[in-house]
């Protein structure tokens, strides 16, 4: 099976926002892109806990990879 593509996307955020979010990434050894994925997909497991949701379905959009199912 074919490998699939990263997505661009392209946000504003304020100049300190992104220097904590660069303080961050670089005290865990990531580029900011990894950490801001790392932080969605930590946001959206803790969101699916807090809501009762089974973690089977929490992680059905997560391949093996961690690559989110199109």
């Amino acid at each position: 099976m074919g490998e699939t593509k990263s997505m661009t996307l392209t946000v504003r955020i304020q100049p300190a926002v992104k220097e904590g979010l660069r303080a961050v990434a670089e005290q865990e050894r990531r580029s900011l892109a990894n950490m801001i994925e790392v932080m969605i997909r930590a946001r959206r497991y803790q969101r699916g806990r807090e809501n009762g949701t089974p973690l089977n379905q929490i992680n059905q959009g997560i391949t093996a990879h961690g690559q989110d199912r199109q």
